[in-house]
Parts: structure tokens; C-alpha cells; sequence
């Protein structure tokens, strides 16, 4: 009973990647090798299927969401997401702008001709969009990748938000 409580004392968090190369992802693997002994006793990472196998999707305190929305099954998983997660962080570039995973928003008819194919053939959206044309975003981290101290500084505002006596 006591190790439940200590883990519904933690941080429910979920990391989701959409359409994009997953640079942020490796990212915060990275950051971890120097803060995992902090955040094992702060975070109960719920649903990260680039740390377990196992993941669970029933409610998070922070949903990171990398990558852009590029088809109907991902505008109906974000906003699931959204809708299990108090605080909603977009990150890295096609989350925030969705550039430069959305690049064919930019392309002529000509170019989109040549690829409708494939749009097709997938089940793309007609447009690429970025988290918050479908789902409310709280925190925005840019860049490709995310910068790591910027992603730092929000996971402590987060922290100080959702836990201040931890």
C-alpha cells in the first residue's frame, strides 16, 4: 500500500510522437542520462513506448506531444490525449508549427499532383496541422530539435505547478 501512494504521489506523464523524425524524443532520452535518479522518484512515466513496452493510457498530469498531425487516426489520438491530460506541452518544430513535417502544405498543385498518390494510398488529412489546430496546447516548446534547456525550464514550471511541496 505504501509504494501505491508513492506512486500516486508522482507526476503522471505521457510522451506521443505523431508525424515528425523524433529528434525531441532523443532529446529527452539524453536529458534523462543526467536527471533519471531525480525523476525516477518524481515522474511515473505512464505511457513512453521509447522507455517501456508496457504503456498505459488512462490519465496524465503532463502529455508531451511531438510531431505534426498528419492523418485522421492522429487528430482522433490527440485529442484523447488532450482529453486525459491536464497540461498539454507541444514539442519541437512539427508540433509547434508543424514544419517541416507539413512541408507539402506549401506545395504547388503541380507538386501535389504528383503526390496525391500517396496522400491517398495513406489516409493523409488534406493538410498537415500542428497540435493546436486540433487540441488546446498549454506549453509550447520550439525547434528542431526542442531546445534542452527550455524543455528543462518547463518541466520545472510543470513541476512547481502540479506539485509545489515536492
Amino acid at each position: 500500500m505504501e509504494n501505491q501512494e508513492k506512486i500516486q504521489e508522482k507526476i503522471k506523464v505521457g510522451w506521443f510522437s505523431f508525424s515528425c523524425c523524433e529528434d525531441s524524443t532523443i532529446v529527452m532520452t539524453e536529458i534523462m542520462n543526467e536527471h533519471w535518479q531525480d525523476w525516477k522518484k518524481l515522474f511515473d512515466f505512464r505511457h513512453a513506448r521509447v522507455l517501456k513496452s508496457h504503456n498505459i493510457m488512462d490519465e496524465f498530469d503532463v502529455a508531451f506531444v511531438e510531431g505534426a498531425i498528419a492523418g485522421p487516426e492522429h487528430e482522433e489520438k490527440v485529442k484523447e490525449i488532450r482529453s486525459k491530460a491536464k497540461y498539454l506541452v507541444a514539442v519541437g518544430a512539427c508540433a509547434v508549427v508543424g514544419l517541416p513535417a507539413g512541408q507539402r502544405n506549401n506545395f504547388t498543385e503541380a507538386q501535389m499532383a504528383e503526390i496525391q498518390f500517396l496522400i491517398d494510398r495513406f489516409g493523409a488529412l488534406p493538410k498537415v496541422l500542428k497540435v493546436s489546430d486540433v487540441v488546446k496546447v498549454d506549453v509550447e516548446l520550439p525547434g528542431c530539435p526542442m531546445n534542452p534547456d527550455a524543455f528543462l525550464k518547463a518541466v520545472d514550471g510543470l513541476v512547481k505547478e502540479l506539485r509545489p511541496n515536492m
